[in-house]
């Protein structure tokens, strides 16, 4: 019969010894700390950790191992794999957090860069202002009259009291169009004002009439920060019995407001122009400091200059010989009329502060009203 089994054999369970377990664990942490990206750790894992690594081979050698051997064998080698699994997390952790920062480094988006270099388009402040003079009037039942830029001498000045030898004539700073002959004596000019469409409009339509023309004029200006060759008016005309400057007046507050804000009101200081009678310059009341600049030095106010208000137009009762060079018999009918810059309208409720701004074309100053007029 033969004698008891060896309750423990080391040549079986070399892979098992300490120094074995050990020497696993070191070669592993080296393996890890030597990866230097996810790829190259990936691999090592799979070196260290997958099933033909050193300790799970070594794992299966428990079954060999008589029943009193193995618990201590199995408690060597889960130390040893909790360490090699440890040491692959911390590696794990240190270079997804490399690779997060080169990233972040790499692709990072400076959003306050402009976004697209080429800008698209933006509808011009000058044409939003217009299509909201048009909407401001129409709500009252008014209609929109436009004319020729290119206008007859007669429309532009003659219709208007404006004869030959009239001193406005002269003051206004025409462009004549050159005839055929080589001079300016084709009876045609560049409107300077958009008058020339309330005449117009007197010799085509039957009274009541009730109007407003926005459109571009022409004069011999250099462009400046005040000033420019070309540009937009805005005028208004009513033709009706028993129209006063009342009537007038209360128009302009009406149209202040919409423009300006509640509470903007106009006042009327006497002044001339041939084609009204009597005439005005209407006065916008400040709508930064609303008149409580005058005479408080403790609040100076830049846009109206610490007067209170601002210069807007001109205005008055239609002058009674327009009237009837236009077919209109003064006796039964009187009106009113008034005209102001759309460019300086627009300056004052947008901020402006250079004509050049608005016709020089630049997108970045347009996109900056958006949608609004």
């Amino acid at each position: 019969m033969s004698g008891a089994n060896d309750p423990y054999d080391p040549k079986q369970v070399a892979a098992l010894a300490p120094a074995a377990l050990e020497q696993g664990v070191a070669a592993a942490r080296q393996a890890f700390e030597a990866a230097a990206d996810l790829d190259q750790l990936k691999a090592a894992q799979t070196a260290h950790v997958g099933d033909r690594s050193p300790l799970a081979l070594a794992n299966r050698e428990i079954g060999a191992l008589p029943p009193a051997a193995k618990a201590d064998a199995g408690k060597r080698i889960n130390a040893a794999r909790s360490a090699v699994r440890q040491a692959f997390a911390e590696r794990l952790a240190a270079l997804e957090a490399e690779r997060d920062a080169r990233v972040l480094a790499e692709e990072t988006i400076d959003v306050t860069l402009p976004w697209d270099r080429r800008l698209t388009g933006a509808r011009h402040p000058l044409t939003t202002t217009q299509e909201l003079v048009g909407d401001v009037f129409t709500a009252m039942g008014w209609e929109v009259a436009e004319g020729p830029e290119i206008e007859a001498e007669w429309f532009n000045f003659d219709a208007l009291n404006i004869g030959v030898d009239h001193p406005a004539r002269s003051l206004m700073d025409t462009f004549f169009v050159v005839g055929k002959d080589g001079t300016a004596d084709s009876g045609l000019v560049l409107r300077t004002h958009t008058s020339p469409v309330q005449a117009r409009v007197m010799l085509t339509r039957t009274p009541p009439i009730y109007v407003v023309c926005p459109g571009k004029v022409f004069r011999t200006d250099e462009l400046d920060a005040t000033h420019s060759p070309v540009f937009h008016q805005l005028e208004g005309l009513v033709i009706d019995k028993g129209i006063t400057m009342a009537h007038l007046k209360g128009t302009l507050d009406h149209m202040a407001e919409a423009f300006f804000g509640p509470g903007i009101v106009t006042r009327l200081r006497p002044s001339y122009f041939p084609f009204t009678e009597p005439s005005a310059e209407p006065d916008l009341l400040c709508f930064v400091c609303r008149g409580e600049s005058v005479g408080n030095p403790d609040r100076p106010c830049r846009t109206c200059g610490s007067e209170g208000w601002i210069e807007w137009g001109g205005c008055g009762m239609v002058n009674p010989r327009v009237l009837r060079a236009c077919g209109i018999d003064p006796d039964v009918y009187s009106g009113f009329a008034f005209g102001m810059g759309i460019e300086r309208t627009m300056m004052f409720r947008n901020n402006a502060a250079d004509m050049r701004d608005i016709v020089e074309g630049d997108v970045r100053f347009t996109a900056a009203f958006g949608m609004e007029a």
